[in-house]
């Protein structure tokens, strides 16, 4: 009986990540939303392992990029996805407290609902500083743990001094994507990040003044992802007509 449920899960599990991939190439949230319902009843199977805690995470969290990213975002689904997103990576991290990306998206994901307030900064800070040590002690060479500080690092930069810091970050994000890629991935293992990591690296040159290396970037960026509506429109921003 174990077994059999064992084996629903997996298949669950890998539909799930199938789901995924194909919600983010075509950057669409009804897919991310199917993709996290695949993880969410696989977790229900087997509520002794992260693995599906966390890739159901890792969907609401797409799941809200997503319909952030609309001209008329529906905040009440964004918020009901982000909350979906921590619920279940709490989860992943009670399981496994060395999980590092599951820290790391808990860590980005407390920082979004700061959003500039100093009472949810009061809050929220603790637990994002938390998360985040959490993430870099587990996984420092993890590329989508990098990656996500580096985001970080960026969103809360002051200067030009913080942004050089946020670029070294993310670059060195960019790196280990580069060795991750050169070998084949386990069963279940996370494989996204990459062309977001390369369009926060071109919105850090922006940020810096050098629009010629952030078209590089954008550009990288793009022919991975078409979808990528940041990417797609401060290229087109930059590039002369």
């Amino acid at each position: 009986m174990v077994a059999r449920a064992d084996d629903a899960a997996d298949r669950l599990t890998s539909a799930g990540i199938s789901e995924f991939s194909a919600a983010f190439r075509a950057w669409d949230g009804a897919r991310f939303a199917k993709a996290a319902h695949h993880f969410r009843t696989a977790a229900a199977m087997t509520p002794q392992s992260p693995v599906n805690f966390y890739w159901q995470g890792v969907a609401s969290f797409h799941r809200m990029l997503q319909i952030e990213s609309q001209s008329t975002p529906d905040m009440p689904a964004a918020n009901a996805a982000m909350q979906d997103a921590i619920d279940a990576l709490e989860s992943a991290v009670r399981i496994d407290p060395h999980h590092a990306e599951s820290h790391a998206l808990l860590g980005t994901l407390y920082g979004m609902k700061i959003r500039g307030g100093l009472l949810r900064a009061i809050r929220y800070g603790p637990r994002v500083q938390e998360h985040q040590k959490h993430a870099l002690h587990s996984g420092a060479d993890n590329p989508r743990v990098k990656y996500l500080f580096g985001t970080g690092l960026l969103h809360t930069a002051k200067n030009a001094a913080d942004h050089r810091k946020a670029l070294a970050t993310l670059l060195a994000a960019e790196k280990l994507f580069l060795i991750e890629a050169k070998h084949p991935p386990k069963p279940f293992e996370p494989r996204w990040g990459l062309s977001s990591c390369r369009t926060f690296i071109g919105l850090t040159y922006l940020k810096l003044g050098e629009e010629a290396h952030a078209a590089e970037y954008f550009k990288k960026a793009l022919a991975e992802h078409p979808n990528d509506h940041i990417a797609k429109e401060q290229l087109a921003r930059i590039t002369p007509h």
